[in-house]
């Protein structure tokens, strides 16, 4: 049985509890809130040495991390250390992206490794198969992309991206918007070229029931891609993203229907103004299901920069309701990421869901903050440090300059905490 199912019977499994006790949750509510889709538990039977983390309604936003190599770059060694970054940096989960050498040996590796859910998009696998045997993606079969769904889930992999909302239908209106971008999905793409040479159906669209079958069986979370998402400010909240939603929002339906946990995925670049409205729309037509969002980025000219683009529109929908973010990393649109651009992005987006966090109300979110400031206040570095989302870089930025006093080089004998503590005649106990 699936989480969902169990729930939906009153029955509260061991990965339910542990997300209970990890939230500061009661049991009963995230039983309710699994039976009801609003809260999902990523959680293949096969990812042996899983530990679980929920998602979605009441719950502290998580961050996901994209690692994967490419056609050109990175092996399993490269993935691995990456791996690794983002479990050290904070990570909540991990999407193996790879498109390049052995996808399979890579894949079940970061399985192997890793206590954290993992997610892939299989469409890629199935995609450069079909390269191999066929000449061309497009020449795909239905049964080859199921294929590679299956060995999956097989495999152990929690969640997966599944494009299912790239219909006839929306690729229609795509042709009809004339975007600025077009789809910056390789998923979407993927899928469009095989729709538009076959004169077919999307298969995953088209054959849900088979998609949510093999999910039933391993209790796959799938998560509905967004193939459609807006690549650039221009095309934000367009008509190929309202269809691909409105798909998205049935879909949710059939899938809870059928026992099968499920999430949404949500737009890439988005302005600020629009960030609110975007996250109302899915939580309104994807009645409450939970959000994941890459980024959003709020702007398109920041190449290098773009985990603070990334964060900025991150802390933005995640007080408006969002559940999960996607990292972006600085080395988004200019190349692979390699260790430390995995470091900083998760950090960047670390930041982003505990700001919003606060914003929401969750449960402690604040207490961490009121910590730290008491901290500040008596001069303690090392709780400071301790207390700070990057442990080691709090240490280094302090120690970079010699003191003389208990305060920090910014301000040396004039901290202003320090002058407060004279003139109110406050006694404070100093931490070196």
């Amino acid at each position: 049985m699936t989480q969902l199912e169990l729930a939906k019977d009153g029955i509260v499994s061991p990965q339910l509890e542990q997300v209970a006790w990890r939230e500061g949750v009661t049991v009963e509510v995230i039983r309710q809130c699994v039976a009801e889709g609003t809260i999902v538990i990523p959680a293949n039977t096969n990812h042996k040495n899983l530990v679980p983390c929920g998602i979605g309604h009441g719950l502290k936003t998580k961050v996901n991390a994209n690692i994967g190599n490419s056609s050109d770059f990175g092996d399993a060694s490269t993935e691995l250390e990456k791996l690794e970054a983002a479990t050290l940096a904070g990570a909540d989960t991990v999407m193996d992206l790879s498109t390049g050498g052995d996808i399979v040996g890579i894949r079940r590796a970061i399985i192997s490794s890793s206590s954290l859910p993992i997610g892939t998009v299989p469409i890629y696998q199935a995609g450069i198969e079909a390269i191999d045997n066929y000449g061309t993606i497009v020449k795909m079969t239905a049964d080859d992309l199921f294929a590679a769904i299956l060995e999956h889930a097989r495999d152990g992999v929690d969640f997966i991206t599944v494009h299912c909302g790239v219909t006839r239908q929306a690729i229609a209106r795509l042709k009809q918007q004339k975007r600025v971008t077009d789809i910056v999905s390789r998923g979407g793409a993927f899928l469009m070229g095989w729709i538009l040479y076959n004169e077919r159906e999307n298969p995953l669209y088209e054959q849900f029931d088979r998609l949510l079958e093999i999910a039933s069986q391993f209790d796959v979370t799938l998560s509905l891609g967004d193939g459609m998402r807006p690549g650039s400010l221009g095309d934000a909240t367009d008509r190929p993203q309202i269809e691909e939603l409105l798909t998205l929002g049935e879909l949710v339906q059939r899938a809870r229907q059928a026992g099968v946990q499920v999430m949404v995925e949500g737009p890439g670049h988005l302005p600020l103004n629009q960030i609110e409205t975007n996250v109302k729309l899915e939580k309104s037509i994807c009645d409450n299901a939970p959000f994941y969002l890459l980024g959003p980025l709020v702007t398109d000219v920041a190449t290098g920069y773009d985990h603070i683009t990334g964060a900025i529109g991150g802390a933005v929908a995640a007080a408006a309701g969002a559940d999960f973010l996607c990292y972006v990393t600085p080395a988004e649109h200019l190349s692979l990421p390699d260790s430390e651009d995995v470091k900083q992005g998760v950090i960047a987006s670390r930041i982003a869901a505990h700001a919003g966090d606060i914003a929401k109300g969750i449960k402690g979110a604040d207490k961490w903050d009121r910590e730290m400031s008491m901290a500040r206040k008596s001069l303690n570095w090392k709780e400071q440090a301790k207390l700070s989302l990057d442990l080691e870089r709090s240490r280094k930025v302090h120690d970079k300059y010699t003191t003389v006093g208990s305060a920090c080089s910014m301000c040396g004998q004039f901290c202003a905490m320090e002058l407060t503590e004279k003139y109110l005649d406050i006694s404070v106990v100093k931490c070196l």
